[in-house]
């Protein structure tokens, strides 16, 4: 079965992180463009685009390969979003909104896992 990686949810909330990550690091001092700057655009990029690149694959571990890439991704941009916090370029309010979101999306990508370990996403479109 042909799978739409844009009707899914996790998906669509991962594209949505990205566009969050990239006003918020569009702030950064230049001096960090090449270094959590980059880090946290590709980090937030790798995300959607991993779940992307898993809806085409064939099997079933295929697509549990490219789901699991986008979870570590999510645990990568958590601690980059928690040390752009600590390093005083994001404010706690944008740390907090970021690493809710960060969090959130992490539990819905495991979950997804998990039902697509026990072929039941199906109802994950849309």
């Amino acid at each position: 079965m042909a799978r739409n990686f844009k009707e899914l949810r996790i998906w669509k909330e991962g594209y949505d992180l990205v566009l969050d990550i990239y006003r918020v690091t569009n702030k950064f001092p230049e001096s960090e463009r090449l270094n959590i700057v980059s880090q946290m655009n590709r980090a937030g990029t790798s995300i959607p685009l991993n779940i992307a690149e898993g809806c085409s694959r064939y099997t079933k571990n295929g697509f549990l390969q490219f789901l699991s890439y986008s979870y570590g991704s999510c645990r990568e941009l958590e601690v980059l979003i928690l040390l752009s916090k600590d390093l005083n370029y994001i404010s706690y309010e944008e740390f907090s909104l970021l690493n809710q979101k960060v969090n959130y999306l992490g539990a819905m990508i495991f979950s997804f896992m998990k039902k697509v370990e026990n072929e039941q996403w199906f109802n994950w479109f849309k």
